[in-house]
């Protein structure tokens, strides 16, 4: 095996036989590199491991951020305050000493780069390069531009964006990869890099630059897209650049970075058949295909069932099909391992939060940004009737972070506070402070249900559900994003409200929701919980086999090396 990975290593490091770059603004590649703000980085530290893993000819592009997202911190009221991460690149990234200059607003910006290698199950290894400006060379305004993810206002991000698709292609020709002929731009951030390509090549059909780009997106609504004034692109890009985008987008003004990737990729996904079919309405363009996201097995399931799954089901990690054979591991040992993972989130929650919570009572979680559509203070719509269903049978723990100009996110945290304050003495909830990926796998392991009830259809998938999958949580959700894929009522899980048999259910009543979400609490999962524990269990088996066997990044990834990339893994 050692000889084997050997091999393989030398192999991944021939640049001639990369064939794929995967850009993307953020990634979470470990809980102590803060360079991502929540699933859109996770789920791209998860595609670059299963890459590894698979073998697949890849490199990743994205940026270094000084001072990561932000380290969150709430007071009494849920107020969120919230300071920069100081952390040193050198303790987990290798500087190389490779440059290239990138042009911002005529002023010449000198970008270094960072490695970092993801080395798989047989030892192929994916680098992934974090492209830095912070160099004794540039100016301090420019030093500052990379200093923090979503940081700043338009224009900041606007030069973040330069930085990493015109910066990330000269850096990738700097570095010595020639043979990439595949561009993956992991939401429109990247799009720049097109313009790049068009430079390059001095084509001006851009034909060959379309047959190279793959683009994923991630929004489901308008407003979600990178949108600027063609004054201000004008002001920070070159010329030549200027010229290719008044080609591309025919006068269209303000300047929607999702249509240049549109117009520039031969092949554009959804990240769920749902968000695909709504991606291809919102944007009139019935090419757009969907490949559902998954989450990286091996790095989302807890240590208690990765030693079971060691045991029962060898290989999982390797392919993660096998999980259907879940079925068939010992009652006893599920729920063993089960226990030893919640034991692990109510120590978490005592040292975060300072609360003893009951191992035996029945245990709800929700984390993920604190964004108004996700709607996290749902449940305490009512709080009378949810003390009357929920007693002191139900706890409760949350977790999230709101953008810092996210005025409505942040109020939904403080929405949550005042209903722990009211619900003092009566039903238990925590809400751990600055999620991050280590309390994000041990909530999504350790709940007894994961609960998610975003506004349709803005959630364009959701991953944490799958990691909750892989621990045999079961989920309760609205029917949006992956669910609709995942949700076998009563056998993987329940959903919340009613179908989605629209191509848009932004108008419903909120109330449906709110009536079932209770209702089911009530009549269906608290009794089945305390009183039929056989087939919890039965249903927990299924979610591992049915749910993880399927939402994971190693099937995803081979989706996108068959329909996207062209290319076969070289580890099947």
């Amino acid at each position: 095996m050692e000889r084997t990975s050997a091999i393989f290593k030398r192999l991944s490091q021939d640049k001639s036989k990369r064939e794929i770059a995967y850009f993307t603004m953020e990634a979470a590649l470990e809980n102590d590199i803060p360079s991502f703000s929540g699933g859109l980085g996770v789920l791209a530290g998860d595609t670059l491991r299963s890459a590894a893993d698979l073998g697949i000819p890849m490199v990743g592009v994205t940026l270094l951020q000084q001072y990561g997202y932000f380290h969150q911190t709430l007071d009494d009221s849920g107020n969120q305050m919230e300071t920069e991460v100081k952390w040193n690149p050198d303790l987990k990234l290798t500087q190389l000493p490779n440059y290239t200059e990138i042009k911002i607003e005529n002023r010449i910006v000198r970008v270094r780069v960072w490695e970092y290698e993801i080395v798989g199950k047989y030892g192929y290894v994916v680098p992934v390069y974090f492209l830095d400006v912070n160099t004794p060379e540039n100016s301090e305004q420019d030093r500052e531009l990379n200093k923090q993810l979503y940081g700043g206002g338009q224009y900041i991000r606007l030069c973040q964006e330069v930085i990493l698709g015109i910066g990330g292609i000269r850096m990738l020709r700097d570095l010595g990869f020639r043979d990439i002929d595949r561009y993956h731009l992991n939401e429109g951030h990247a799009s720049l890099l097109a313009l790049e390509l068009i430079r390059e090549s001095g084509y001006s059909s851009y034909d060959k630059v379309k047959q190279n780009c793959v683009f994923t997106t991630h929004t489901p609504v308008p407003a979600g897209h990178d949108v600027f004034e063609f004054d201000l692109v004008k002001q920070v890009l070159s010329p030549v650049y200027i010229d290719y985008l008044r080609d591309i987008l025919e006068g269209e003004n303000p300047v929607n970075l999702t249509t240049i990737s549109l117009k520039l990729s031969r092949f554009v996904n959804g990240v769920s058949a749902k968000h695909g079919e709504v991606s291809r309405n919102m944007f009139k363009n019935p090419a757009i295909e969907s490949i559902t996201n998954g989450v990286h097995s091996a790095t989302w399931t807890s240590q208690s069932f990765r030693r079971l799954f060691n045991q029962y089901i060898p290989g999982w990690d390797i392919d993660p099909s096998h999980f259907v054979q879940a079925m068939f591991i010992p009652d006893e040992e599920i729920w063993k391992a089960h226990m030893t993972a919640k034991g692990k989130l109510l120590s978490l929650v005592e040292d975060e939060a300072g609360i003893r919570m009951d191992l035996n009572r029945l245990t709800i979680g929700f984390a993920r940004r604190a964004a108004a559509y996700k709607r996290a203070d749902l449940i305490f719509s009512d709080l009378e009737r949810l003390i009357e269903i929920a007693g002191d049978k139900v706890q409760f723990v949350f977790a999230g972070k709101a953008h810092p100009k996210d005025g409505e996110g942040k109020q939904v945290i403080r929405n949550i506070f005042a209903a722990i304050e009211q619900l003092k003495g009566k039903i238990e909830v925590v809400y751990i402070q600055n999620y991050d990926m280590h309390s994000g796998g041990v909530l999504t392991s350790g709940v007894d249900v994961w609960l998610n009830n975003p506004q349709r259809p803005r959630e364009a998938s959701g991953t944490s559900g799958m990691k909750s999958a892989h621990n045999g949580v079961l989920n309760f959700s609205v029917l949006d994003g992956w669910w609709i894929e995942a949700c076998i009522e009563g056998v993987t899980g329940w959903a919340i409200g009613p179908e989605p048999n629209e191509p848009n259910l932004s108008d419903y009543d909120e109330r449906l929701d709110i009536d079932d979400l209770y209702q089911k609490l009530e009549k269906v999962i608290i009794p089945l919980y305390y009183e039929d524990r056989s087939k919890w269990i039965r249903m927990m088996k299924n979610t591992i086999s049915l749910n993880a066997a399927y939402f994971n990044t190693h099937r995803m990834v081979k989706e996108y090396a068959l329909k996207a990339y062209h290319v076969s893994p070289l580890f099947q």
